[in-house]
Formats: C-alpha cells, sequence, structure tokens
C-alpha cells in the first residue's frame, strides 16, 4: 500500500532534484529518504527516476508526480477543514428564539461571534417557546434560547434572566390616561390578545381575563399591527416592548410578581458540534453585560 508520507518524500525529491537537500528539507536522512524511493518504486511497479542522479523522472514518475500532488493537496485540504471545524472556525449554527431574544439580544450577540469565525453558517428561527422546545426535542436546532419548558421534555434548560410583563396598548387607549401602573381592574372590559408569551400566564386576575379574549397572535409583528389598529391591548414581556411601533406603548403593570424567565434550551444527552459548543460558552459569558444593558433581572 502507498503510504501518504511516501509521495511527500518523493514529491520532495522530484521538485528539489537531489536526496541530499530533500532529505534536510523532510528532516530525515539520506539513506532513509532512498529507501523511501525504493519501497514507492516496488509499490507502483517502475522506476521513477531516470538516474541514481534523481535530477530527471521518466514517464511513470512524471505521472505519479501529478497524480500524487493532487492526492496530497486533496489531504492536506480535508486535514486543514478537520482541523478548522473541530476548532469552531467552520461549520453549521441553528438557533431558535423567542421573537424578543431574535430582535433585540442575537443582532448584539452574533457580529462578534461571527467575526472570529468567518466561515460558519447560522440560520435563526424566530418562533414562540413552544416551537423553540420543538425544534430542540426534534433535533432541527442546536441551541434555543425560550422561556422554561414543562416538566417532562426532553430538553435541560438554564435560566439566563427574567422580565417582567407590560401592558401593550395604542397611545390612544383611555389607559394611557390613568398615569399610573395598570392595576388588573383597570383589563375589565378591554380587549385582551393572546400570544405566545402570554400562554404561560398562570395568575387568576390574569386567566379570568383571558378566559373572554376571542383573539390569539402568535407573531409579533402582526400583534403589535392589532394594537396599532385600537383592536385591544396585550401583555408582553420587557425585552419585547423596547423598540415597539409609533403609536403603541408598554405600561407598567402593577403586579411586579408578573415575569418570564428565558433560559438556554438543550437537548437532553445529545452531543454538540463544536460551533454550538463555542457559541454557549460565548452566550453564557455575554448574558450578563446585556441584563446589564436592558435593565433585566
Amino acid at each position: 500500500m502507498i503510504k501518504l508520507e511516501a509521495l511527500r518524500v518523493f514529491i520532495t525529491v522530484a521538485e528539489i532534484g537531489n536526496i541530499k537537500e530533500a532529505a534536510e528539507k523532510v528532516c530525515r536522512t539520506a539513506s532513509a529518504v532512498s529507501m523511501t524511493l525504493k519501497q514507492l518504486e516496488q509499490e507502483v511497479g517502475g522506476p521513477l527516476f531516470e538516474s541514481d542522479r534523481k535530477n530527471s523522472l521518466t514517464a511513470l514518475g512524471s505521472f505519479v508526480l501529478q497524480t500524487g500532488k493532487a492526492q496530497i493537496n486533496s489531504y492536506d485540504k480535508a486535514i486543514a477543514t478537520i482541523r478548522a471545524y473541530a476548532q469552531n472556525k467552520i461549520g453549521n449554527l441553528t438557533l431558535a428564539c423567542v421573537p424578543s431574544v431574535a430582535a433585540s439580544l442575537i443582532p448584539l450577540l452574533l457580529p462578534e461571534f461571527i467575526k472570529e469565525r468567518p466561515g460558519i453558517e447560522v440560520e435563526l428561527f424566530d418562533i414562540d417557546s413552544r416551537s423553540v422546545r420543538l425544534m430542540l426535542e426534534s433535533g432541527q436546532a442546536d441551541i434555543g434560547i425560550a422561556g422554561k419548558p414543562k416538566s417532562g421534555a426532553l430538553v435541560a434548560f438554564e435560566p439566563l434572566f427574567c422580565d417582567r410583563f407590560k401592558v401593550i396598548c395604542s397611545s390612544k387607549n383611555p389607559l394611557v390616561q390613568l398615569n399610573r401602573s395598570i392595576q388588573w381592574l383597570d383589563l375589565t372590559g378591554k380587549e385582551l390578545i393572546l400570544n405566545g408569551a402570554s400562554d404561560k400566564i398562570s395568575i387568576s386576575e390574569y386567566r379570568t381575563l383571558s378566559d373572554n379574549a376571542s383573539i390569539t397572535v402568535r407573531n409579533v409583528t402582526s400583534l403589535l399591527a392589532l394594537i396599532n389598529a385600537g383592536m385591544g391591548v396585550t401583555l408582553l414581556p420587557a425585552l419585547a416592548a423596547i423598540d415597539l411601533p409609533e403609536n403603541v406603548v408598554a405600561l407598567e403593570l402593577e403586579d411586579t410578581n408578573l415575569t418570564r424567565t428565558v433560559g438556554l434550551i438543550e437537548r437532553h444527552n445529545t452531543s454538540r458540534s463544536p460551533v454550538a459548543l463555542a457559541f454557549r460558552e460565548f452566550l453564557l459569558d455575554t448574558m450578563p453585560s446585556l441584563i446589564g444593558k436592558f435593565g433585566l433581572q
């Protein structure tokens, strides 16, 4: 069997034209190089050089040189690619995040992460917490950032931050004129629009209101468009209320205990790619500064 190392030695001798200098380049003795060339000639079934001076190739030698170079280059590229993947310099990263994280935090995280890894490809899914969990459980995503899943899920949850819910309404809504924190009683009789984030609210005051709701909107852009049109009010976490459209406002809720916990979601007992592991570490290192920036807990 022809070994790659033997091809490397042969190519070096063929390009330099003598054994002594070639031996120095490959850090071997001249006798070891000569032995390698003899073994290679036995393997290929014919002489590679016209004479012992090694400065002129036979037709077979020229063919082996050309073909060997192609194989060596291909092998070296493959090894370089493997090492780049292992060192998280290349690869694919699929993220599944709730809309508020995708819109506010990911734009701050990705540029810095990608800057050191221009060879990676990233796919971002902007979906609700339930869909994030399903993508992780099915293996469609590497890392998820969403609300805490129900117990018994096939994923692990590591808390990252908490934020309070706020009342989102049109700037023309009478609630704005109260000039104070909104109480649950203030929302009685209001058209409440449900959304993916508010699905997890379990307190009785909210459930009484949500039982009478007739509209549920999963897409945040569509939700805010309805709010802007005066269709009703909704509750969203503070992070989702940072950059609201014109004429849509976020009002403080008097019930300060109403919060959501957002965390890192990963599938149990599944090995992660080097890029996914690197992003996980980067996320955990960066999150404390982002929490301070956005006033989260």
